[in-house]
């Protein structure tokens, strides 16, 4: 705007305006782009969109006009929908005009001051024709002039609102906060008439409007068409505007036109207004000012004699020609990646300030399984901001699978079905091409299970690459379809010191658990974490006791579970709805135990953890276990402390890793009792025995080893 803010606005100073500043979203340009290749090709013709304001929702951060990719009409027509439709309590739309030339000397020619003039002539007409007290939107008009070089993706353009020219200008008598110019009674009764005309589908996004405050001091807001019937009704009428400048001592911009509508069309030469502003979506009295304008008499001839007018965006009191380069970010991928990321900005806007985005686009997750709860751990994952995933899984797609694992189609089941690691890459790049995901064809070596001593030398590298797959990732998910499979992982995960998280399904019932800290005695297992996640704490075991795993509470070690089995226990039966639910606990606890500054150290909570049940995290409370039942909708958080006699997880057991490597999983794996024998298992089951304990050895959860393939 050609008018300049002063610092400070004094009684009968001449007022002046917060300039306009306009953002232009990628979008814009990416849909400029399209309409431009496929339908208007050379055409030049002037098009109708649409452009979004809102009132200034932050003390320090004024508002913009904003041009997003729905800005422009439909493909197939250069007509604009209504405005109203296209208006919601977030974004109130305004009509705009668009001018697009071939060339950038076209661009360079246009005769700027004609076409600000035409648009203040509508301005203008739309004042005497009464069209403004039906669409008060239309006082907002604003102007938009571009040349697209679409070879170097580079655009020109240039922005406009106009703005009708008082002459002699308006003076300000008084400018207050709302607080102090209403009395408590009726600032709490504007802030409630306020709310409610912004929570409304229907008014939410008409932009001006008055304020009406009876003697009892109640107050209404009412559509600009009310005035002739409020004016006998009310003691105090106030003309308000969503106001999207945040200065505490000059309006903003949409009070111009507004002051030029209610003096050429009512002849009001005494104006109160109320800018209105929020705070986190809610009306805000000590933001909003109200103030009282005088207007002197203007020389406005007639009808057909369009006032002076101004508009154009200024940089430094200058006019412009602003350029943006989008040659790298025009690519659709990467603005999937924009769109990815704008959820989650959105989220740390106002609910989670301290989500720490570039901890979880770092963090590089392990997913030990590809079925039914691999795949809902890596659609999560992604929508939590997660680019770095990789899947180990040897089963193939069966015809079974496409309905419940969402990863996969018919086409992957085809010609004996493709390997899932291999399909669950190539869908999660069809999904969101940016994550950086890798399928892994592997089995994992499992205790109870023998191999020949031909398969050794094969099943000590499959050793080999889990070990090195779990050292160079931040976190491991245990998703497995057996429970035996579960194991090495998992006493690799404590070696290592990594986040371990386990999800296991049965019938009706699940569980979600985190894996406690190693039982190190030293630092050096702790550093392993990647120096992306520096923030974590890992090098502090003092923490009280330890987590347990998921093997903590056995008094057997893993055995084969897949044998002698019938159909039904061969494969995974549980509920459809219970896989999702439990897949989406796990990553919630993850992002949980991410943002924890005790990291995998993190003590245990539950709901009944605190006074007020609830924890001082900006996430929530962080469980160590999550149990749930679906046929009783029910769950319930569990903590299990580390057992000294554990499987694999106790300092006896990787003790005994650590010093014979290979070796040792290779006992683990072909002589059953080994791991009993060496924790004490065996002797514990012996003393029992002899006191004629009758031991009923369950899982931790019904059916529990039935887990998803």
């Amino acid at each position: 705007m050609e008018n300049q803010v002063i610092e400070k606005t004094g009684v009968g100073s001449i007022l002046q305006f917060a300039p306009l500043q306009s953002s232009i979203d990628e979008g814009f340009w990416h849909r400029l782009s399209s309409l431009k290749l496929n339908h208007w090709k050379t055409e030049e013709s002037a098009v109708s969109i649409t452009g979004f304001v809102a009132p200034c929702s932050h003390y320090r951060v004024s508002n913009h006009l904003n041009l997003l990719s729905e800005s422009f009409p439909s493909e197939s027509s250069h007509h604009s929908t209504s405005i109203i439709s296209n208006s919601n309590r977030n974004r109130c739309a305004v009509p705009g005009t668009f001018f697009n030339t071939n060339t950038i000397e076209g661009f360079r020619e246009l005769d700027r001051q004609s076409l600000l003039k035409e648009e203040a002539k509508k301005i203008w007409d739309d004042i005497h024709n009464g069209e403004i007290e039906k669409e008060c939107a239309l006082l907002s008009r604003f102007l938009l002039i571009s040349f697209a070089d679409l070879k170097k993706w580079r655009f020109y353009y240039s922005v406009a609102v106009p703005a009708l020219v008082l002459n002699p200008p308006a003076t300000l008598a008084t400018l207050k906060p709302a607080s102090e110019w209403f009395s408590l009674e009726e600032a709490e009764s504007v802030s409630s008439a306020c709310n409610e005309w912004r929570s409304s589908t229907v008014t939410a996004g008409v932009p001006f409007f008055l304020v009406t405050i009876a003697s009892n001091s109640h107050a209404r807001v009412r559509h600009l068409n009310e005035w002739e019937s409020c004016r006998q009704e009310s003691d105090k009428i106030l003309f308000g505007f969503y106001d999207p400048c945040h200065l505490p001592n000059h309006p903003g911009w949409p009070l111009r036109n507004l002051l030029a509508f209610l003096y050429a069309r009512w002849n009001l030469e005494t104006v109160h207004f109320f800018c209105y502003r929020e705070n986190r979506g809610f009306a805000d009295m000590g933001l909003s000012l109200v103030g009282e304008a005088l207007i002197s008499p203007q020389e406005w001839k007639d009808h057909d004699h369009v006032p002076n007018t101004v508009g154009w965006e200024l940089d430094r009191g200058k006019k412009i020609t602003r350029s943006v380069d989008l040659a790298q970010s025009m690519d659709p991928t990467r603005l999937a990646e924009s769109a990815a990321d704008l959820n989650l900005k959105l989220m740390r806007w106002r609910a989670l300030p301290s989500l720490d985005l570039g901890l979880l686009s770092a963090t590089r997750c392990l997913l030990l399984g590809a079925g039914t709860l691999g795949c809902q751990v890596a659609r999560t994952l992604m929508a939590w901001g997660v680019r770095k995933i990789t899947l180990l899984d040897n089963g193939k797609v069966a015809m079974s699978n496409p309905l419940r694992q969402s990863l996969y189609t018919l086409e992957d089941c085809l010609n004996g079905g493709q390997y899932k690691a291999v399909a669950a890459e190539r869908s999660l790049k069809s999904i969101f091409p940016v994550v950086d995901a890798k399928g892994i064809v592997m089995a994992i070596p499992m205790p109870g299970h023998p191999v020949s001593n031909q398969e050794e030398s094969s099943v000590l590298d499959d050793c080999r690459q889990l070990q090195e797959l779990v050292n160079s990732h931040d976190v491991v998910f245990l998703l497995t379809d057996t429970r035996e499979s579960r194991w090495l992982p998992t006493l690799l995960c404590t070696s290592a010191n990594k986040i371990t998280v386990n999800a296991a399904l049965g019938f009706e019932s699940f569980l979600v658990m985190r894996h406690g800290a190693g039982p190190v005695s030293s630092c050096e297992a702790a550093d392993t974490l990647s120096s992306e996640m520096g923030n974590l704490s890992t090098g502090d075991e003092d923490k009280g006791p330890r987590l347990g795993c998921y093997f903590c509470n056995d008094v057997v070690a893993p055995i084969d579970s897949t044998a002698n089995r019938t159909l039904d226990q061969q494969c995974t039966v549980t509920r459809p709805g219970l896989a999702p639910i439990a897949s989406a606990l796990a990553v919630e606890l993850l992002v949980g135990l991410l943002h924890n500054p005790l990291g995998i150290y993190a003590p245990a909570e539950t709901s009944s953890s605190s006074e007020s049940g609830a924890s001082d995290q900006p996430l929530g409370i962080l469980p160590h276990q999550i149990r749930g039942s679906l046929s009783q909708f029910s769950q319930m958080m569990l903590v299990g402390h580390a057992s000294n006699s554990c499987t694999a997880c106790s300092e006896t057991v990787v003790s005994e890793f650590r010093k014979n490597g290979m070796e040792f999983i290779l006992k683990a794996i072909n002589h059953p009792t080994y791991l009993e024998d060496l924790t004490g298992l065996t002797e514990l089951k012996r003393l029992a025995n002899s006191f004629d304990v009758d031991w009923d050895i369950e899982d931790d959860i019904d059916d529990e080893d039935c887990v998803e393939i």
